[in-house]
């Protein structure tokens, strides 16, 4: 649910969830100030417990939300890994194979970049994907043509399996971005921290404190909320993953094969 919305709609729901909550809260307080002294301590250690469960909640969050971020950017490095290995050793392997599959992998290597700027799970990146896949087939008719030229050789082994690798990452990769926090857990913690902020609103109204540290701690749990939320949309927000792995590897392609082309072996 949350992922399908722009950036700018979930800070609006967020913001208006916690300010609604504590606005609901504080004008409750004011309405039972006079039973203040009858209210003190049961509204303290409700908003306590309130508050230590809470903070779980969010801790739990924000460790999911950072896990899966973590291994986006570990799945990028990985197939920017496969990718360069991938384009060493198709320089050793003979013509006509070698130039184009030299070919094949920048283009390929463009794709995967714009994976990196596209919203999982939207058209275009299906689109781009797609088109990934009808390069690994003209990769790989390739390399079954490289090894069919050289059965024995170790340089189309080498290729093929590497080759191979390439595919398996760019498929662990993708998985990687489709593999989101739970809409159910984000929900409980927008929903819990509510519950929350709203007693410890009440309970500063009632002790008739002013209403500047409740909007400090609104804003604070606001601010740990959207952080959660911008760390599981990959290619939306402020944090998203980044392509520079890619982009350095993309940029390695550019000038000339540093291997000669080999001879075909009699």
């Amino acid at each position: 649910m949350f992922f399908s919305l722009p950036s700018w709609a979930v800070g609006l729901i967020v913001v208006a969830v916690i300010g609604a909550a504590i606005a609901v809260g504080y004008g409750s307080g004011r309405y039972l100030r006079r039973h203040q002294e009858a209210l003190r301590e049961p509204f303290g250690v409700l908003q306590g417990a309130l508050l230590g469960v809470v903070g779980l909640i969010l801790a739990f969050g924000l460790t999911l939300a950072v896990g899966r971020y973590e291994d986006r950017r570990a799945a990028t490095v990985a197939e920017s890994n496969a990718i360069g290995t991938t384009y060493l050793r198709a320089q050793l392997i003979t013509e006509p194979a070698r130039t184009r599959s030299l070919e094949i992998l920048r283009r390929y290597t463009d794709l995967a970049i714009r994976v990196s700027h596209e919203v999982p799970g939207s058209d275009e990146i299906k689109r781009t994907t797609a088109s990934e896949g009808l390069l690994q087939r003209q990769l790989w008719r390739l390399g079954g043509s490289a090894m069919d030229t050289e059965p024995v050789a170790s340089a189309p082994r080498l290729y093929v399996d590497s080759l191979n690798s390439t595919f398996d990452d760019q498929a662990a990769r993708l998985a990687a971005l489709n593999n989101r926090v739970p809409g159910a857990v984000l929900a409980l913690e927008v929903i819990g921290a509510a519950v929350a902020l709203g007693p410890l609103a009440l309970h500063i109204s009632v002790l008739g404190r002013g209403l500047v540290p409740m909007v400090a701690a609104g804003a604070l749990v606001s601010l740990l909320l959207l952080v959660t939320f911008d760390l599981d949309r990959p290619a939306r927000g402020l944090i998203t993953v980044p392509d520079t792995p890619l982009v350095q590897e993309r940029a390695s392609m550019v000038p000339p094969p540093a291997a000669p082309a080999p001879s075909r072996r009699p």
